[in-house]
């Protein structure tokens, strides 16, 4: 039964159009970055992530905030089989990539439609001046020469989404015949909402480590997301 629900997932996403990758950590665990909640060695005893990736913590404790997210940073990372065959099916198909993630891997890969629906880690700025900063200078320091306080762009728990982040993501939808879910248990709100904006008639495909429960009709494949790509 799996094996005959993953070759269907294959057929559907082969014959797709226009498509739509919706994607998590678990894309990225492939690649050596661990999703953030199970650093527990950085964390444990202390806060919890959601406080530690706050506005509040940013402003109110910036250098236990920084202290933080610099372990968020993996340079050495580099995409897997996963961004790889993503970026390939764009030689001959619509393909629009919604990331969760904050690594920019995905175009490190070589996509070139991608929404970082949570922003990217690699883009810092200054909040005094609003100078772009790399991250180089900011893994020394999160002060500015202008004084000001250095941070990556990235949207922290308490802080509203880029709207126009939101507007591409619907629209990318909509137009879509076929949404792959990849590597996300979809249970991060309004991320998980972006399903109901997609069009009526499109296939939903949802690959993940675990079952993921969903009220729309979908093929779920169960299993290691990088051996299904490599299948594709």
């Amino acid at each position: 039964m799996k094996q005959a629900i993953r070759a269907q997932a294959l057929e559907k996403i082969r014959q797709s159009k226009h498509f739509v990758f919706m994607t998590g950590a678990g894309v990225s665990v492939p690649s050596g970055i661990p999703d953030y909640r199970s650093l527990d060695g950085i964390y444990q005893g202390l806060d919890q992530p959601e406080y530690l990736l706050s506005r509040t913590c940013l402003m109110k404790e910036p250098q236990k905030f920084y202290t933080f997210v610099k372990n968020l940073y993996h340079p050495e990372a580099r995409p897997n089989i996963i961004h790889q065959k993503m970026a390939a099916l764009e030689s001959n198909h619509d393909v629009t990539v919604i990331s969760q993630n904050i690594d920019g891997l995905h175009q490190a890969a070589g996509s070139q439609q991608v929404i970082n629906f949570h922003g990217n880690l690699y883009d810092c700025y200054c909040m005094k001046c609003g100078q772009t900063v790399s991250v180089t200078a900011y893994m020394a320091s999160d002060s500015h020469s202008c004084g000001g306080q250095i941070r990556p762009n990235v949207v922290l728990y308490e802080e509203g989404l880029d709207p126009e982040a939101m507007t591409l993501s619907i629209k990318a939808l909509e137009q879509a015949d076929v949404v792959v879910v990849v590597g996300t248990s979809l249970k991060v709100y309004p991320f998980s909402g972006l399903i109901q904006y997609r069009h009526p008639s499109s296939d939903l495909i949802v690959i993940n480590r675990e079952v993921v429960a969903l009220f729309e009709d979908h093929l779920m494949v169960t299993g290691l997301a990088e051996t299904f790509f490599e299948e594709l």
